[in-house]
């Protein structure tokens, strides 16, 4: 059969990657994906993610099993419901499902409806109001954008000055466009985050490894929010009722409350958790799979992905396993200056092979069509298996040290917070 992803980062090179090994697949295209993923066999395919109706042409054409949607924002442009309409198959929500990412207002409030723990919070369109909730508040608190903002409409205020300011930013200055006309302010939570995917389907899900991500751009978690520099899975030092609880307390209650929203889920839902001290509680939904984890989740997949997504939209039970050898670990390299401004044009360093995956995010061939240049913010990852969260850091950062990197930077302690000295 033959499969279609649409987007183009580091996530859409990782599900088509794994999509092409399933066993029954001949060819899968990715629209627009970037040059790097053509090194693995994937066949790029020139529509931007917005153009529905040319992508909904393209899958007909080519008799398309099914289309495996990436990215946020065309789940929010309704994506999957023209898909269906025209009679096609696609794995991710519905609009109103998505709905979950894209206004974050809407989660809370059926996170609220459901009993889901999460942190107290005020939802704001005025200005003035916003700025007395902080008042009263008081610091740490945290400012977010309600609509989709490419993973960078969170601010984590130490004092109220710097919450007020990014209120002001969001609501007057306009810093989001519409994404930041109301924001969500809520009490600060401490804790250790975590990422718990899931592929569901209704009320059938099937919860897969759980990862971290490391959202700031320098060590120690330094620096502005990106959309992530590296991340691991499992986490080590999760305990398994912690994932237990999460699924009976979070997953299931919003999935069941979706289904009597009459907004039934499909697609991977992916719950942003902490680990408080009153036990784990929900930063934030997305409504697909996260970037980086997804590079780092499917590797450890072992069963056959096509078959299994094949499954899942069949209302069908899937036979899903994952590889239970040590962790899986990967660091994003980015473009200098990511996530503000950064330059293009820097020639990458060869493809890896063997024990290391290399996945590409933002990668063009040069005129020549021989060498690979950036061409975006995060521009590729290495990603390994080993033993222990140590021999993954040490096998990543010694091939980036014998790659040239000028132009480019990554940390160099993705993966530390689950070394306990």
């Amino acid at each position: 059969m033959k499969l279609f992803v649409v987007g183009s980062g580091g996530r859409e090179h990782a599900i088509a990657k794994k999509l092409l090994e399933s066993k029954d697949v001949e060819k899968v295209f990715v629209a627009p994906g970037n040059d790097g993923m053509t090194l693995d066999g994937l066949e790029l395919v020139n529509i931007s993610i917005s153009e529905h109706s040319k992508l909904i042409e393209f899958a007909k054409v080519n008799d398309i099993a099914w289309t495996f949607i990436g990215p946020d924002d065309a789940l929010a442009a309704g994506i999957v419901d023209d898909f269906n309409a025209a009679g096609l198959k696609a794995f991710g929500p519905t609009r109103l499902a998505a709905e979950l990412e894209w206004s974050k207002d809407f989660a809370k409030e059926i996170m609220v409806k459901y009993g889901v723990p999460t942190a107290a919070y005020g939802t704001f369109s005025d200005f003035e109001e916003a700025k007395a909730y902080i008042e009263k508040q008081g610091a740490p608190i945290v400012v977010k954008a309600d609509g989709l903002a490419l993973g960078k409409g969170v601010v984590v205020a130490e004092t109220v000055e710097q919450a007020v300011e990014a209120a002001h930013e969001m609501l007057l200055d306009n810093k989001f466009g519409d994404s930041g006309a109301r924001v969500v302010i809520e009490k600060f939570l401490e804790g250790e985050e975590f990422s718990l995917f899931s592929f569901v389907n209704g009320d059938k899900f099937y919860i897969m490894p759980t990862a971290q991500d490391h959202k700031r751009a320098y060590d120690g978690d330094k620096g502005p929010n990106t959309g992530g520099m590296g991340a691991y899975a499992p986490v080590p030092h999760l305990a398994q009722n912690v994932v237990d609880t999460a699924v009976e307390t979070i997953v299931k209650p919003v999935l069941e409350g979706m289904i009597k929203e009459s907004r039934p889920y499909l697609g991977v839902l992916y719950a942003g958790l902490i680990l408080t001290a009153d036990g784990p509680k929900v930063i934030e939904f997305n409504a697909r799979f996260g970037d980086p984890e997804t590079q780092i989740i499917l590797p450890r997949l072992t069963s056959d992905f096509a078959q299994n997504i094949t499954d899942i939209l069949d209302g069908k039970e899937p036979n899903i396993t994952w590889t239970d050898k040590g962790v899986t670990l990967g660091v994003v390299v980015a473009s200098n200056g990511y996530p503000l401004d950064y330059e293009k044009g820097v020639k990458l360093p060869t493809k890896t092979d063997g024990d290391i995956i290399t996945y590409y995010a933002g990668a063009k061939f040069a005129e020549n069509e021989q060498d690979l240049l950036s061409n975006g913010g995060r521009v590729y990852m290495l990603v390994t298996t080993a033993g222990t969260v140590k021999e993954a850091q040490s096998t990543i950062y010694q091939e980036l040290g014998q790659q040239k990197t000028e132009g480019l930077f990554y940390r160099t302690d993705i993966g530390s917070k689950a070394i306990k000295d």
